[in-house]
């Protein structure tokens, strides 16, 4: 009888895997499955990109300090043009956006850059969405908030994190502190944060807004967050070469971190997750 109910069970598992793909037994298994046949390789440049001008600036932030106007250093918004302490995700899926795609009306905000106290506002910035893992992935749950990098740090974070740049063909390898770029076509002051790929299929949010999220490991997700989702990185663009007297609000040079609160129109962002990461395509920007 035992062997017989053992067979039954692995009959089961194997009809949920095929009939609904191996992200239906994410959460069952101890840890992220893979979808058959896909490899590292496969996943190079498989991305899709959105480009956001810079909407606004203001000492709020709706996942920190929700409903506490001024409570937070000064932040920098792209996306969403009316995120503020008291934004819901009602209130941004109502609002515009400076985003190419009108559907994407997620929040996207990092700490204000200053040069001897001046803030300095970004040209704008790209937001990459790439396939982290070999697993299928699963678009963000509404009202999704987390929070990549650290605005606590007095120390480098690890570029696997957040780093700074002057673009890619300037020759300038990344670095943890404000590099002075040269003055050639291309090259300006960059900001980037790498935001965690894998959701532990419950929470919107935790109470260091990090926890309900984690970084995939060797293209798979931890048992603990099983759920592939798209691996986001926020890249700020500043019309400076950079240099000397940089700060970021949060302090220092070293506390770079980014926010991001889901309210794409959500048809709109499973597209997006199936035809071009599911599909292991390069769908570019919009």
């Amino acid at each position: 009888m035992r062997a017989l109910i053992l067979i039954l069970a692995a009959g089961i598992v194997t009809f949920l895997a095929s009939f609904f793909g191996p992200a239906a037994l994410a959460g069952k298994q101890p840890g992220q499955s893979v979808e058959p046949g896909v490899t590292r390789g496969d996943l190079r440049g498989v991305n899709f990109v959105e480009n956001c001008r810079f909407s606004h600036s203001a000492p709020d932030d709706p996942i920190v300090f929700p409903g506490q106007a001024g409570a937070s250093h000064d932040h920098t918004f792209v996306g969403n043009r009316s995120t503020s302490a008291s934004s819901s995700y009602a209130s941004l899926r109502r609002s515009r956006t400076s985003c190419r795609r009108a559907e994407d009306t997620a929040g996207y905000w990092v700490p204000t850059l200053l040069q001897n106290g001046t803030p300095v506002v970004p040209l704008g910035a790209t937001v990459y969405y790439r396939r982290g893992t070999l697993a299928q992935v699963t678009t963000f749950p509404n009202n999704l908030r987390m929070i990549a990098g650290d605005a606590n740090a007095t120390a480098p974070q690890g570029m696997r994190v957040t780093f700074w740049s002057c673009g890619a063909m300037t020759g300038v390898p990344p670095s943890s502190t404000v590099p002075t770029c040269p003055d050639t076509r291309g090259s300006f002051l960059r900001l980037h944060v790498r935001f965690p790929s894998c959701w532990d299929g419950a929470s919107l949010d935790s109470s260091d807004h990090k926890s309900h999220m984690a970084y995939a490991i060797g293209r798979r997700c931890p048992s603990t967050h099983p759920v592939s989702v798209p691996a986001i990185t926020q890249i700020y663009r500043y019309p400076t070469l950079g240099g000397e007297g940089f700060t970021l609000a949060s302090g220092g040079q070293f506390s770079a971190h980014a926010d991001f609160l889901n309210a794409w129109k959500p048809g709109a962002l499973r597209r997006l997750v199936d035809e071009c990461l599911n599909a292991l395509v390069h769908c570019g920007r919009a």
